[in-house]
């Protein structure tokens, strides 16, 4: 009997993402809901797809009453709501229903990047210095400059410009009051790392296991600071897009790999993250490794950097969707790795991924 399997999204809508020229990030989900579908298929499963939209107590009715094995949940939050993004989680846990990817919790405490960061300090992992500030608590900053403005609720990119780094206070104050009106509540505002970024996913429950980590590497004109903007995940056209490519498997020694997989590691598991995760880290030029944030259910449309690592370890696109899936239906964490050949991988399957001693490793 087929697995029936209900791809979960939210429904692209006019938002105000549009007044700010966002949109393209809200229609993303689309590419991967296509992907995603078009792998189930292949791996044999019966597969239907519910766009989910406002009211959130229609939403509500709509998943509690799905009939299906297993919901592939990419959703995102209602448009220009990202605080919604548990609403799919938090339902459908209710039913019974086995889900992919993270639960409502980790999905709550990663959007708060606030909080991540005071969680991550108390737990011992670095992370830059912050504050939270608005137009009228301007008067209180004290971390120096240069240091980055942005939204404390959004993912995406959404509202990460140039003008993010600012290196005074008429700089500080304009982008402070820009991203509180856009973003709406509170401001985050963080010591700005310039130096090397690297990211990496992380897979299982718990003790998650962690996919070969990437580096993000810019070639921008001078006095464009070194950022994954939103134009540069979303706006082909434009010097950041062209400007930032991404290395897979990163090109770094064996003690930085380790560190930055042990560092994403932590924080998977810190934040109670499940399925799949994504942790975005800094390294300053003191070899300081730093968690700039946790994203939870990261985009995994083709060509993500989620996807370019699980290719790294070996994965196809199909074989990584069927690892989220049985990742869903079984619970386990580490147990019975994945392995494209149906045993567990050899450690030395090439120079770019063997020296991982210490954590798992696909």
């Amino acid at each position: 009997m087929r697995t029936r399997i209900t791809i979960v999204y939210n429904e692209p809508l006019h938002s105000r993402y549009d007044t700010v020229g966002e949109d393209k990030a809200v229609l993303g989900v689309l590419e991967a809901v296509e992907a995603v579908h078009g792998a189930l298929l292949e791996l044999g499963h019966s597969v239907v797809r519910v766009p989910v939209a406002p009211p959130i107590e229609r939403a509500g009715r709509e998943l509690r009453t799905l009939r299906a094995d297993l919901v592939f949940n990419l959703f995102e939050g209602f448009c220009g709501y990202p605080e919604t993004e548990d609403v799919v989680p938090e339902v459908i846990s209710k039913t019974g229903i086995p889900f992919t990817g993270c639960p409502a919790a980790a999905l709550r405490l990663s959007l708060d990047k606030a909080n991540v960061k005071v969680m991550l300090k108390a737990a011992g992992i670095r992370t830059p210095d912050f504050q939270l500030l608005n137009p009228e608590t301007l008067h209180r900053f004290r971390l120096g400059y240069p240091c980055m403005v942005k939204p404390r609720g959004e993912d995406a990119s959404h509202g990460l410009s140039p003008e993010s780094i600012v290196s005074d206070f008429v700089a500080l104050e304009k982008q402070v009051r820009f991203v509180s009106n856009t973003y709406r509540g509170s401001v985050l505002v963080e010591k700005f790392v310039d130096g090397h970024e690297f990211n990496a996913t992380v897979l299982g429950k718990s003790e998650g296991v962690v996919l070969p980590p990437s580096e993000i590497v810019y070639s921008l004109p001078p006095g464009m600071p070194r950022i994954l903007t939103f134009a540069a995940k979303w706006e082909p056209d434009s010097l950041y897009f062209q400007g930032t490519r991404v290395i897979c498997p990163a090109s770094v020694g064996v003690e930085e790999r380790q560190r930055i997989m042990e560092t994403a590691a932590a924080a998977f598991k810190l934040l109670g993250c499940a399925g799949y995760a994504r942790v975005d880290m800094r390294m300053d030029e003191d070899g300081e490794l730093s968690v700039i944030e946790v994203n939870p259910n990261p985009d995994i449309s083709p060509g993500a950097g989620a996807v370019l690592q699980a290719a790294a370890a070996g994965m196809s696109y199909t074989q990584f969707v069927e690892k989220i899936v049985q990742l869903a239906l079984d619970g386990k964490s580490n147990e019975n790795q994945y392995s494209p050949h149906g045993s567990r991988r050899q450690a030395q399957h090439n120079e770019n991924t063997a020296p991982y001693a210490g954590v798992q490793t696909f």
